[in-house]
């Protein structure tokens, strides 16, 4: 069975940081892309930032230049530093995962959330 657990959510002032990470864990062959979602209150989520199993990573416009997305193969870890956090950054943040147990399966995992608040 595999796990995403997220952690490094939390309450902030604007123009401060923090840095999220979510980790896999469980009977894993193999993970592909890794991605962090986010969710505010009455709006639908969407796609944050985005790394593929070499490195090359995207982001949403209005992050550019204040977020990074990086991983940890080793750790099968995915993270999300966060600076120059605005209160439109606030939201439930998910991590996301494209991830093989088995070398034919590969499948769509969802962490738990972790909250991000930002003060104004």
């Amino acid at each position: 069975q595999v796990q995403l657990v997220e952690s490094g959510g939390g309450l902030v002032q604007a123009g401060g940081s923090l840095r999220l990470s979510c980790a896999a864990s469980g009977s894993i062959f193999s993970i592909n892309d890794m991605r962090w979602y986010r969710q505010a209150p009455g709006k639908q989520r969407e796609l944050v930032a985005a790394i593929t199993s070499g490195g090359s990573t995207n982001y949403i416009d209005f992050v550019k230049g204040r977020f990074t997305i990086s991983r940890d193969n080793a750790k099968r870890t995915v993270y999300l530093q966060m600076n120059s956090l605005k209160p439109e950054d606030t939201a439930v943040y998910y991590c996301n995962v494209d991830l093989r147990t088995i070398p034919s399966n590969l499948q769509y995992y969802w962490g738990q959330g972790t909250q991000v608040t930002v003060s104004s």
